[in-house]
């Protein structure tokens, strides 16, 4: 995919690096019943996905083509595949009356629950507007439809120190930072904060997030419970 130029020196690459190893260590360190086949398998897969995404933009995300955004939803859509299993795996394991171990289980389910948080703002970011390139790299006027609205999108019109930070007037455009605030909020409240999705699909993740949460916050509640008698 060609993108034009527009004077933007791209987004930081870092946070959602830090992001993607994030996930890729939580799983690796799971208890052995919540991953899939041989502990290091995924992780390793994984490492190989980011590796040309990684080298292809190591410091500002400027380029792009259609191997690499397959090779970054692939990585994506990968994470979140694997601890999907992993949160299946949890919720039945923690749904048995005399499962063993039941204090690591309890901590595997914060692991899920963060990578859960890492895996939706990865997806935020990587489908909002076409993506963390096209976003900076492609005017705002040819940009596609966006999935989110953020505060800064319709804040120009506010007193002057808070109107100075709006889109309109500083060019602002969401990073990963952002996204991964909205999935933190979404899955600790259930629920849009201050960000509201546009999308058929923002609507559709955002609600698969937030029913994992309550489904993990009401197990583990009730292990934990358990566990102290």
């Amino acid at each position: 995919m060609a993108t034009t130029a527009t004077g933007h020196p791209g987004e930081v690459r870092l946070p959602a690096a830090v992001a993607v190893v994030a996930a890729i260590t939580l799983y690796a360190l799971l208890p052995s019943r919540l991953t899939l086949g041989p502990r290091l398998v995924v992780p390793a897969l994984e490492v190989l996905l980011f590796i040309p995404v990684l080298a292809a933009n190591p410091h500002r995300l400027r380029r792009e083509n259609t191997w690499l955004r397959k090779l970054s939803l692939g990585l994506v859509l990968l994470i979140a595949a694997t601890n999907l299993l992993a949160l299946v795996q949890l919720l039945r394991a923690l749904l048995e009356s005399h499962t063993p171990q039941g204090s690591a289980l309890v901590v595997g389910a914060g692991q899920v629950w963060l990578t859960n948080i890492l895996v939706f703002g990865l997806c935020f970011w990587e489908l909002d507007r076409g993506g963390p390139v096209v976003r900076t790299q492609v005017a705002r006027e040819d940009l596609p439809a966006a999935d989110f609205r953020f505060p800064q999108d319709e804040d120009h019109d506010a007193v002057g120190e808070v109107a100075t930070r709006s889109s309109v007037k500083s060019g602002w455009l969401p990073g990963f930072v952002d996204y991964l605030y909205v999935s933190v909020t979404n899955s600790s409240a259930f629920s849009p904060t201050d960000t509201m999705p546009l999308s058929a699909r923002a609507k559709c993740l955002m609600a698969v997030e937030s029913v994992s949460a309550i489904l993990l916050s009401v197990l583990v509640i009730a292990r934990g419970v358990s566990l102290l008698q």
